[in-house]
């Protein structure tokens, strides 16, 4: 039961007059007592505020797929744009469409949640209704409240003090609401979740599908806690802001270890898948019932149907593996390349690295062909593995998108409690290790030492973070809550520059990557001859391999190519210097206000620092 585009006839006469989160004069086809005169009426109302998350403005594309790259683990492709490869490579112009239009479309969620969280609890039923009436109502109020902070959380991620109003605009007699301090609206959507996750039933207590449940309410109550707490990018106007965490920040991670521990209290509700890969090819499996995801492993997810761009997700059409549209499965893919250096992050022996960065595209005969070392993509949202195919030309896949699954809840724990007790405790490393040892299925005790100090733990943590979520719209931020985005993706010195360099010249770790990786089709799939990790098989410009069947395919000298190179504007840059080419610490870690919303502000709203 895919629920989100399901919005009836009346809500849509009732939100049509709601116009924009920044207009003036809402206008009401629907009166209050219709909207909300029964808890089927409050029901199709709420499933219009589930309905804000998706489509191409919200975790259909822009949000999930754009808003997170470049980063230290993948990047857009393509030559830069006034669109998606201005976010990605940090020119982010006040003009930029892909900015606005999301930014919109959160402001409509936030407004449709105010209705129903002011609403519902006023309605007879919610007191006097039978207990059914009554837990149904106290349900949907929890929902609202949830959904409130997910659109919230989604805005200061992105552009940090927002105008934050928690009353539907018809009550405010000004809707030009001022930038409101981040910390303060964090603390108000953390209080609301402590409330909501009392409203709200546990998985197994109703119907599976993906309506949110209590696990999803206290994962998301310890996300906000530990962004609570982290650091972000504080000040405004032209000079460069400031990476700033607040001084009482352990009160923020003392809420999301408490969290987490009591959905890892509840294995009876949620715990890890224990096949990496069969996690995502549950999410390609369309037709299956929403409780196909017998462990719970993912907690709160984005409901995606209708073959439409209001309501439908775009994953594995823009994303994923290259395929032709000849192919059996249609064509798509190929907008997010994973780094080279991401590749070998990952131990041969883990399950994760064949699902986050897989070296194959899909020809037009449906056989596959190995990729060159720059052009890996993202893995989890890939179109060949969609159930059943769809063939042709079609941009929605229905994939949901995963907002928190169980690892995340693990490995927020040990992060909070490392953080707590100045080191690891007992129970942060089994947390940590139960992450690891699912990606090491089959060779657990190959999983490594686990560092036992404050410093190490926590590195291990970033490592392990940056291992298991890729391509899941989630390192961006943990960097950024962390202070380390700038350490990482800094234009000439950021470690990712460091690190593709050696890959390039073949030193340090990567003295063993070879130049070359030779490869023929062994019926659809493909059988490769040389390792990744040991040196060229033959060496000098004539390749016996090639001539005797094998295809040679460019691996480290990919990166050696001077062609290989992507415009950043007026010149053309090697793909070393092009991935964030235009980031600038203390501004690019928050986007600007787009000009159509300064404009209506009328010069009442001050922008984000360096813009």
């Amino acid at each position: 039961m895919r629920i989100m585009p399901a919005i009836t006839a009346a809500l849509m006469l009732w939100f049509a007059g709601c116009k924009k989160y920044m207009e003036v004069t809402p206008v009401s086809e629907i009166g209050f007592n219709e909207t909300f005169g029964s808890v089927a009426s409050a029901f199709s109302t709420v499933i219009g505020v589930y309905d804000e998350l998706q489509g191409d403005n919200g975790y259909g594309i822009r949000i999930n797929l754009y808003y997170p790259y470049d980063s230290d683990e993948g990047m857009v492709s393509g030559d830069i744009d006034n669109g998606r490869r201005g976010i990605g490579r940090y020119q982010l112009q006040l003009s930029n469409t892909e900015v606005a239009n999301p930014f919109r479309q959160l402001y409509r969620g936030l407004e449709k949640a105010n209705l129903a969280i002011e609403q519902i609890p006023k309605m007879a039923l919610y007191t006097t209704g039978t207990e059914t009436e009554k837990a149904e109502l106290r349900r949907l109020h929890g929902e609202a409240l949830t959904l409130r902070a997910q659109f919230m959380y989604e805005l200061i991620r992105n552009w940090g003090d927002v105008p934050a109003s928690f009353s539907p605009s018809y009550a405010n007699t000004d809707l030009f609401t001022p930038r409101s301090n981040r910390d303060s609206t964090y603390d108000r959507l953390i209080a609301d979740l402590a409330v909501a996750k009392d409203l709200v039933p546990w998985r197994t207590e109703v119907a599976r599908n993906e309506r949110i449940t209590k696990g999803a309410v206290k994962a998301l109550r310890a996300k906000l806690a530990l962004f609570r707490g982290g650091y972000s990018l504080r000040g405004t106007g032209r000079v460069p802001g400031r990476m700033e965490r607040p001084a009482d920040y352990q009160k923020y991670y003392q809420i999301a270890r408490d969290e987490c521990k009591e959905i890892m209290d509840r294995r009876d509700q949620h715990t890890l898948n224990p096949n990496y890969e069969n996690i995502w090819r549950n999410i390609a499996n369309v037709g299956a019932s929403p409780g196909n995801d017998t462990w719970g492993e993912i907690l709160f997810q984005v409901g995606a149907g209708g073959q439409s761009s209001n309501s439908d997700s775009r994953m594995g059409q823009y994303s994923g593996t290259r395929v032709n549209g000849s192919s059996r499965y249609g064509g798509g893919g190929g907008g997010i390349q994973m780094l080279p250096i991401y590749f070998y992050a990952f131990d041969s022996i883990d399950t994760r690295w064949p699902v986050s960065v897989p070296v194959y595209s899909i020809n037009s005969d449906n056989t596959k062909s190995h990729v060159a070392l720059t052009s890996i993509t993202d893995g989890k949202y890939r179109r060949d593995w969609r159930v059943p195919a769809l063939p042709g030309s079609a941009l929605n896949l229905s994939f949901n998108w995963v907002l928190i699954r169980m690892s995340d809840v693990l490995l927020m724990f040990a992060e909070a409690e490392n953080e707590l007790n100045n080191g690891p405790t007992a129970a942060a490393i089994a947390a940590f290790e139960e992450v690891r040892k699912r990606a090491y299925r089959g060779n657990e005790t190959r999983i490594g030492t686990t560092p036992t100090d404050k410093a190490g733990f926590f590195n291990a943590i970033v490592n392990e973070r940056y291992l298991e979520f890729g391509g899941e719209g989630v390192r961006k931020y943990d960097l950024i809550r962390w202070n380390l985005l700038a350490q990482k993706i800094a234009p000439q010195t950021g470690e990712i520059r460091v690190k593709l360099r050696q890959l390039r010249d073949g030193q340090g770790p990567y003295a063993n990557v070879p130049f070359y990786i030779h490869w023929k089709k062994n019926g659809e799939e493909i059988e490769r001859l040389n390792s990744y990790y040991k040196p060229d098989l033959v060496s000098g410009p004539s390749d016996t391999l090639a001539k005797s069947g094998w295809t040679r395919t460019a691996w480290r000298y990919d990166l050696v190519r001077a062609d290989n190179t992507i415009s950043v504007g007026s010149t053309r840059v090697h793909y070393i210097d092009a991935i964030a080419y235009f980031f600038v610490s203390g501004k690019s870690e928050l986007f600007p206000f787009d000009q159509q919303t300064m404009d209506a502000y009328r010069g009442q709203l001050v922008q984000n620092p360096g813009y």
